[in-house]
């Protein structure tokens, strides 16, 4: 479990997060959504500590993570995993290179050891087979998949997900939701996801929270999303035509 306690973050004098508190459960698909803009991606970062918040409390299962120094950090890091929103994979290393670069820098597991893990990763994202391709050879969805097998390549108790369907098709875009969701609930991680995406706000996430001028304006589950008559997050999540039939559709199946 995360939790953010009266975080406040400004840069040059101009306030990004103002008083912004939450509960990220531990077992659940955790999102985060708003405009850009809105701060989310700051929170984000203040969460992981590549930001320094101006004052507040963020809290690793207890632990104070901004009382924290240098080598505690390092330590808490260890048990973060990272799927960026363009997947970072290197370039000129192959597939299995990219998943073992984590084990490689943080551990000390023998070679036989962390090839096991690599296929291991692979294998659960079924990206068998794929260990010699050069990120180059793969498609969007599987770099994207190739992501999240170097996320968890640490056997994490933390998982961030930044965009995680950014430029994806539809179906490939459900294929990477299923997938976080099933690893989620299957390895019990707290899992941060910051997104656009409303089909993936509507079929993965436990939880949402909705970031608004740098405050969390709104909190709920995927089901008060669709009852709530909160006007920003009506403005932000139906803002089409289209999203309005389909949540007038949803409210009518509820009943």
């Amino acid at each position: 479990m995360i939790e953010v306690k009266n975080v406040n973050k400004a840069f040059a004098g101009k306030t990004v997060l103002t008083d912004v508190s939450s509960v990220f459960e531990q077992g659940k698909v955790n999102m985060i959504i708003g405009q850009s803009g809105s701060g989310k991606s700051v929170l984000a970062k203040c969460i992981v500590g590549l930001h320094e918040v101006d004052s507040g409390q963020i809290l690793f299962d207890g632990k104070d993570f901004s009382a924290m120094n240098r080598v505690q950090r390092t330590e808490v890091r260890k048990e973060i995993g990272m799927l960026f929103q363009g997947s970072a994979l290197f370039d000129s290393m192959t597939v299995e290179e990219n998943v073992m670069f984590p084990l490689t820098m943080f551990t000390k597991k023998s070679k036989k050891e962390m090839q096991d893990r690599v296929d291991f990763c692979l294998d659960r994202v079924n990206l068998t087979g794929t260990n010699k391709l050069f990120p180059s050879e793969c498609s969007g969805g599987m770099q994207k998949r190739i992501g999240i097998a170097r996320a968890i390549a640490m056997n994490p108790k933390y998982l961030f997900c930044d965009e995680p369907n950014s430029g994806l098709d539809p179906i490939t875009s459900i294929i990477i939701d299923g997938l976080i969701k099933e690893i989620t609930y299957e390895y019990n991680i707290t899992t941060v996801v910051i997104s656009h995406d409303m089909n993936s706000v509507i079929e993965i996430s436990d939880s949402v929270m909705f970031i608004h001028n740098g405050q969390n304006w709104w909190q709920g589950d995927r089901d008060s999303i669709i009852t709530t008559e909160n006007p920003e997050i009506l403005n932000f999540v139906y803002a089409s035509d289209f999203m309005k039939e389909i949540r007038t559709s949803m409210q009518a199946n509820r009943k």
